[in-house]
């Protein structure tokens, strides 16, 4: 105990780091951060052993508190880190530095999917990772299974979410109705997590998160009147962002749904191409939206979809920390939040159905997408068993 709390006394009396070094800092880790969910431990690293920027416990905190708001929790916990450290300043750094090299190689890869997707080659290999992209849904689905469902309520919520979503009922109608349905039946459980309401130490900017948001208001007025289809575009993407409570792989399933399914602005088979770059790239899989509005806008489409997809939760961080505190005391507060994390378990069950259906499953995608599932569950990094089936498919795929 002596040895942790000693840590905990270093880490905080090390000095603040600045803007320009917070942003270098998560700049180069966004280069190498692949994974997902998983580059929370290597900001966890960098935060916590190499910097010492904040104690275990106060990261634990906060990533914690970032898995409770929408949005991608890796992002998320590095706007957090950001802010805990230089405000919001801080915040933007961090999070602009963690995400800028995913969204310059996604533009990149767009831009030559939009040239060269239709070569029988780049065909061939796109249509051998979408096994895998369903093998990487079905694992995700496992796995936030396993962290969700403890306990019979859980299951129930889930179920009736997977079978609500198979039948196209509004996203946002069953996330509010998990919601609802975990404030009234799951207040027990979460009363038993309670904690006494404590102070992040992270103080209330309120000008410049007014600042920032008046910015944003702004920029989508005048979308509205110069350029409807972006406007449109911004819009959407900000409601998936709002949406995507359970980290950005949540937001997958809604982002498919609302461009697929409801404004029919991709073909199925196109938008998990996209989903499959958005694997090879470092950083969360919502850049997934660079490609999108690539796809559907060039250049402005990037640019506009990309900040839809990553503003919104951001504000949320930077606004609603300082009071994480008192919210995470109340049992009606987690009661609604476990709610709807069981709610996007059969959110991605229900997507790995559909995005099973967009694949031809002859022997070649059978033992592509049963291989990256086995090697998923095996704990196999998913940048190597996307690179895998990369190479698999340009070996097997036929021309």
């Amino acid at each position: 105990m002596s040895a942790v709390k000693a840590t905990d006394v270093q880490a905080t009396v090390r000095d603040a780091p600045s803007t320009s070094e917070l942003f270098v800092s998560f700049l180069r880790l966004g280069v190498t951060a692949f994974g997902g969910p998983s580059m929370v431990a290597y900001i966890r690293k960098l935060v916590v052993e190499r910097k010492s920027w904040m104690s275990a416990r106060e990261f634990s905190e906060g990533v914690a508190f970032c898995q409770m708001v929408p949005g991608a929790t890796a992002m998320q916990t590095a706007a957090y880190v950001g802010l805990h450290q230089a405000g919001v300043a801080g915040a933007a750094a961090s999070y602009i530095g963690f995400g800028l090299p995913a969204f310059g190689l996604m533009l990149v890869f767009a831009v030559l999917y939009a040239q060269t997707g239709s070569l029988p080659a780049v065909v061939a290999v796109f249509s051998g990772l979408q096994a895998v992209v369903v093998a990487i849904v079905v694992n995700a689905a496992i796995a936030f299974g396993k962290t969700t469902l403890k306990h019979w309520l859980h299951w129930l919520i889930a179920i009736a979410a997977a079978a609500l979503f198979r039948l196209s009922v509004n996203s946002l109608f069953v996330i509010l109705l998990a919601g609802a349905a975990g404030w009234l039946l799951l207040r027990g459980p979460a009363a038993a997590m309670q904690q006494e309401g404590r102070s992040t130490g992270i103080p209330l900017h309120k000008h410049p998160l007014i600042l920032i948001l008046a910015a944003a208001l702004g920029v989508l007025a005048g979308l509205y009147f110069l350029a409807p289809e972006l406007f449109r575009l911004a819009a959407l993407m900000g409601k998936v962002d709002l949406m995507a409570f359970g980290g950005g792989f949540a937001s997958v399933p809604i982002m498919y749904h609302e461009v697929v399914e409801v404004n029919g602005w991709l073909a199925g088979p196109t938008f998990m191409n996209g989903i499959v770059l958005g694997q090879v790239t470092p950083g969360p899989i919502v850049i997934t939206a660079t490609f999108i509005g690539y796809m559907l806008a060039g250049v402005p489409g990037a640019f506009i979809a990309t900040l839809g997809i990553f503003l919104p939760s951001f504000l949320i961080v930077i606004g609603v920390a300082p009071f994480y505190g008192r919210l995470s005391a109340s049992p009606v507060f987690r009661g609604v939040i476990q709610g709807v994390l069981c709610s996007f378990v059969g959110l991605l069950v229900s997507v790995a159905l559909r995005f099973g259906s967009q694949v031809h499953w002859d022997v070649i995608h059978i033992v592509l997408g049963a291989g990256a599932l086995l090697a998923l569950l095996r704990r196999v990094d998913i940048l190597w068993v996307v690179l895998g089936g990369v190479i698999l498919s340009i070996g097997l795929m036929p021309r």
